[in-house]
């Protein structure tokens, strides 16, 4: 397992047991995000750094009982938390990282990651595993519940011209992963890049 590996499953592991409570009002902006990505009944979506899993129940909503739910994450302790929130019932919990998933090819209709791209070791490859599994014309949503500048001053630091979720960075990523961006959100309240994958 990579060093990068090591730190995320570190950092969120120590965090998993009180990640909700600390979150508590992140469950309508998780929905509305949902929502965005026009997902249809019988859809097969992955939740890609799932965590605790609160988008897998706005998933499971949106792809009703015959459609396929899957969370993967890295970190156990993360996964542990959204089983003993119930989340598992909404959908199949994967321990995976989402560079190596073990799907087939183009055998998802969308890909949901919340938080996800501030912590792939190596974005444009990281992007590239996720396309491999989406089928083409299928979407990618990057999301967080707050926007940009709210989770810089959160976490006490300035916004910097090379974060990746800034639009001038994240287009030219997704281009060269094999990802359309096709509507760009960062407001205080939500950040939201959707993306369609190329054929």
């Amino acid at each position: 397992m990579s060093d990068d590996h090591t730190h995320v499953q570190e950092f969120f592991g120590a965090r998993a047991a009180d990640w909700d409570a600390r979150f508590p009002d992140d469950g309508p902006s998780y929905a509305a995000a949902v929502a965005e990505l026009g997902l249809r009944e019988g859809d097969r979506v992955l939740d890609a750094g799932c965590g605790t899993g609160r988008a897998l129940t706005p998933l499971r909503a949106a792809v009703g009982p015959s459609g396929a739910v899957l969370g993967a994450d890295l970190t156990p302790a993360m996964l542990q938390a959204a089983v003993r929130a119930g989340r598992d019932r909404d959908g199949q919990l994967l321990l995976a990282d989402v560079a190596a998933l073990p799907l087939r090819s183009r055998s998802l209709d969308a890909v949901f990651g919340a938080g996800l791209i501030s912590h792939l070791p190596d974005p444009a490859e990281n992007l590239r595993a996720l396309a491999r599994v989406v089928r083409p014309g299928g979407i990618l949503a990057l999301f967080h519940p707050i926007g940009r500048a709210a989770l810089a001053a959160r976490q006490g630091r300035q916004i910097t011209p090379e974060d990746l979720r800034a639009e001038p960075n994240l287009r030219p990523l997704l281009a060269g992963s094999g990802w359309r961006l096709t509507s760009y959100v960062d407001e205080d309240a939500r950040f939201l890049a959707l993306a369609v994958r190329g054929d």
